[in-house]
């Protein structure tokens, strides 16, 4: 059974309400993560804009930082190598400002509350909005204590997107539907990121995707954590709008970084994750 699309206005910047407007019913939309400066500070706008060319609708864009809350070991790992390279908050918003020159694709920011706290809460969503972050999402602010936050978001017309997991309660889910701006992050499994057997995702998955439909009807939904495949995904966001991946993207990425045609290599698997491994030809073709 597939997710139509939900015929609802979306919450967010133009660029957001494009990508879940012009879906179609049997299309599931893509979000990549990859962390900022990985593998290399200046391989991250090129990954951004080929990630675009070969079926991201939308990119979550990680914000190194040494002690993440909802982070496994890949994601951990990149992070430490970005850091390590000296990555800085400016050096973030200079890569979505070198985006922007060629891209319209939606760009979420992803991370966690110190290092937003020692930018400043003011200058950092006002960079945001100057820069064209479209969105968001800190797993170590729950809704309910989003309101240090809130302010700076509205006024520069950068939406907070909230996550949900199994053991969200119906009354929860509402709320991060009703606070939510762009998607609502449906998060597949409890636990922090990373590549999961097909079966672990499956029935976590099966026990609590009919509340969230129930629940969100606001937003729009994309389903991450634990996606690794095409088939995955397809499986897992077959009630949803979409997928997100990234730890299988940080690993691939680990797997071919710095070998003959590693970016091709990478590509190829990007392709994979959107269309199949069978059509990804035949899709670049017509790209």
């Amino acid at each position: 059974m597939q997710a139509e699309p939900k015929n609802m206005p979306v919450r967010g910047s133009s660029r957001m309400q494009k990508v879940f407007r012009n879906r179609k019913p049997d299309e599931k939309i893509m979000n990549l993560f990859i962390t900022a400066g990985f593998p290399a500070k200046s391989e991250t706008v090129d990954l951004i804009l080929a990630y675009e060319k070969n079926g991201a609708d939308i990119i979550e864009l990680g914000m190194p930082f040494s002690d993440p809350l909802a982070d496994g070991p890949t994601i951990q790992y990149s992070s430490e190598v970005a850091l390590a390279a000296g990555l800085m908050m400016d050096d973030i918003f200079e890569m979505v400002s070198q985006v922007r020159k060629s891209s319209d694709i939606p760009i979420v920011l992803m991370g966690y509350l110190n290092p937003l706290l020692y930018y400043g809460i003011e200058p950092f969503f006002t960079r945001c909005a100057e820069t064209g972050v479209d969105g968001l999402i800190l797993p170590d602010v729950p809704v309910e204590e989003s309101a240090l936050l809130a302010e700076a978001s509205e006024t520069c017309k950068v939406p907070l997107i909230y996550l949900v997991a199994p053991n969200s309660t119906d009354e929860r889910m509402k709320l991060v539907d009703e606070r939510s701006g762009g998607f609502v992050y449906c998060v597949s499994v409890t636990g922090v990121t990373g590549a999961r057997s097909g079966d672990e995702v499956e029935q976590s998955v099966n026990r609590f995707i009919e509340r969230v439909n129930q629940n969100i009807t606001r937003n729009p939904v994309l389903v991450g954590f634990g996606i690794s495949s095409h088939a995955d995904a397809m499986h897992i966001s077959r009630k949803t709008d979409g997928f997100v991946v990234g730890s299988a993207l940080i690993n691939n990425i680990r797997e071919n970084y710095g070998t003959e045609g590693w970016m091709e290599n990478h590509l190829k698997f990007v392709r994979s994750l959107k269309y199949g491994e069978l059509e990804t030809s035949e899709n670049t073709k017509r790209s």
